[in-house]
């Protein structure tokens, strides 16, 4: 069987990826909105569809900043969805927009999203999946698996033959220890 950690390596877009992102521990919530929608928007597209436009969705998004995105009204919303630059859909957009806003009550609760996430894990995927669908838009089985194995709180993104297995070992992802 033939995995990311197979194909990855070298390869200009999923490379860089692969070795310096995937999987590793994220605790900034600029961080974790983008990896949110950028798998929203992965949602039946390839993935390097999404790195080949990670730029044009940090310019389109303001750099992912929660309180920017969660202000856009109708003027924004046009915006995005007649740039070519990102996804141009409707339901997509929407959800950015809406989970930015949601993402802000989460802050007010409980201080930041990543403090949200650690006060929920461990749970197995179906129940992450539950919550996300609970919680925000957009956000099926697919998206928030791979939305949690990017940032550290699933088990996955490498298999341990993978010299990035060892590094992010190393930082103690949540996935690797229970909740104390």
């Amino acid at each position: 069987m033939t995995t990311y950690c197979d194909v990855a390596p070298g390869d200009p877009l999923h490379g860089p990826y692969h070795d310096g992102e995937y999987g590793f521990p994220v605790r900034d919530d600029t961080i974790l909105f983008e990896r949110l929608i950028l798998e929203i928007n992965q949602a039946g597209l390839s993935w390097v569809t999404i790195l080949r436009k990670r730029d044009n969705f940090w310019r389109a998004y303001e750099g992912f900043n929660i309180d920017s995105v969660a202000a856009y009204g109708e003027e924004d919303r046009l915006r995005l969805l007649s740039d070519a630059g990102i996804i141009r859909n409707r339901l997509k957009v929407d959800a950015a927009i809406e989970n930015a806003r949601r993402l802000q009550a989460i802050r007010d609760e409980y201080g930041s999203f990543a403090v949200w996430l650690d006060h929920h894990h461990p749970l197995a995927k179906e129940e992450w999946v539950m919550l996300f669908k609970k919680t925000f838009r957009f956000t099926g089985g697919e998206i928030v698996g791979e939305f949690l194995m990017s940032t550290g709180y699933l088990p996955g993104a490498h298999v341990e033959s993978c010299p990035v297995f060892a590094e992010i070992a190393a930082l103690n992802p949540p996935w690797m220890h229970a909740k104390e």
